[in-house]
């Protein structure tokens, strides 16, 4: 039976956790600080549950250093669910805006309020999404999905990056070739959100940086950016203040899965409309458990939370503060283009065995996606590994190949011995 030094995990999720974190998690989760009860056991209601997620918070704002009119949000349901929360939040938010402006200018008249909001819903709503990979692909195709039954299709896809790259995702176009809504289109009110995902976990594309076309520009209203986080959070710096949302599900860099994890601006959570104002324009209020203000007021308590995910989270974040102290995450930002480039750089050596299967330029750190030779040399590469201990190293079963997935936990040796054995293969099976 291996050890667990012996095996070199590069799954792209559940994805390994420091073996620390681990081991102090075995034993809370049996008895934790000496209550006599685990950490899945106690209530949610508990002063110690309430503690875990104060602390938590406290790790990732000190991390990020994130702004005050940012609340922190524990959540169900994954990055899938909030493909769904996204949509419904934030066209309740467009929503009441407009209800506002309408407000101001037919005051107390509610009939024509609701009839102009319901004019500008059916001609000026709109939802831009950069579609760069599986996952933002299906994020815009849930959002037309939910919003199909008002008759017509409000996502407007601003780029999908297949078009530019055979029919396949494996590049980001230049910014000036994205048909974004003008933000001073519809009345000054452009679209309800702009919405990319900024590594794709399946595809391993990964934004260089944050679009130089989504930040503000002068006389412009601003756009809200949404941000899936979900495969590269934690592993770099970000100004969360250019975000009215960014969100991800934990089972990548910071936890276990079963927890989802959102920060929001915190007005986001104050501009919603009543449910019966919405259902009268023609829109779905949030599903409650999808409602970001309820679980804001309710300190992401409103039912119940799995506290032991919560406390594994903690665990990570507080492991990185104490490893890379006042440089926070700019030192895992460092260790992580590292190691990408420790595995990069023997693909990149050796053209006539490996072919990476994204542009360079977008190449993602956490998810190194590539070919060898042929479909029979890709299944001796993957038995290879395997006899080394180098495991979970199959690519997606929708695009296939081979995917080291290079997340935080993952250790430099680990790397260290993939690269090597990418060595050996390469020498082993060049013409």
């Amino acid at each position: 039976m291996p050890a667990r030094t012996d095996v070199a995990y590069f799954g792209a999720g559940p994805a390994p956790l420091p073996t620390p974190v681990l081991e102090k998690g075995a034993a809370a989760f049996v008895n934790y600080e000496n209550s006599g009860l685990g950490l899945a056991e106690i209530s949610h209601r508990s002063s110690t549950a309430t503690r875990i997620l104060d602390e938590t918070k406290k790790a990732l704002i000190s991390l990020l250093n994130i702004p005050d009119n940012y609340e922190i949000l524990f959540l169900h349901g994954g990055g899938s669910g909030e493909f769904s929360a996204v949509v419904f939040n934030m066209v309740a938010v467009w929503v009441e805006k407009r209800r506002r402006r309408a407000q101001k200018e037919f005051g107390d008249n509610d009939e024509a309020i609701l009839l102009r909001v319901k004019e500008e819903l059916n001609y000026s709503l709109r939802l831009d999404y950069l579609v760069t990979g599986s996952w933002s692909l299906k994020a815009s195709q849930e959002a037309a999905q939910l919003l199909e039954p008002l008759g017509r299709n409000f996502v407007n896809v601003a780029l999908d990056a297949r078009e530019a790259n055979g029919g396949k995702f494996g590049t980001i176009p230049p910014e000036d070739t994205w048909s974004l809504t003008p933000a001073d289109a519809n009345a000054g009110c452009g679209s309800a959100f702009v919405y990319y995902c900024d590594n794709e976990t399946v595809d391993g594309v990964e934004f260089p940086s944050f679009p130089k076309s989504l930040q503000p520009q002068a006389g412009e209203d601003e756009r809200l950016v949404v941000a899936d986080m979900s495969s590269n959070f934690l592993s770099r710096q970000v100004d969360i203040s250019r975000f009215a949302l960014v969100f991800c599900g934990a089972q990548k860099n910071i936890g276990i899965t079963d927890l989802t994890l959102a920060i929001v601006r915190k007005d986001l959570l104050t501009t919603m409309p009543s449910p019966s104002f919405l259902h009268k324009v023609g829109v779905w209020s949030p599903p409650t458990i999808l409602n970001w203000s309820v679980i804001s007021k309710n300190n992401s308590l409103y039912n119940t939370m799995p506290i032991f995910s919560i406390w594994i989270a903690g665990e990570v974040m507080r492991r990185l503060l104490a490893s890379y102290g006042d440089s926070k995450v700019a030192g895992q930002e460092a260790v992580s283009n590292a190691k990408a480039e420790t595995i990069y750089r023997v693909l990149d050596a050796n053209p006539e065995v490996y072919q990476p299967v994204n542009h360079k330029s977008v190449r993602s750190r956490m998810n190194i996606c590539f070919r060898v030779k042929d479909a029979a040399t890709e299944e001796e590469f993957l038995e290879g590994a395997e006899t080394r201990m180098l495991q979970g190293l199959k690519g997606h079963r929708s695009v296939g190949g081979i995917r080291a997935s290079n997340y935080n936990a993952v250790p430099m040796a680990n790397v260290q011995k993939l690269a090597e054995y990418l060595s050996d293969f390469a020498r082993a099976n060049s013409s």
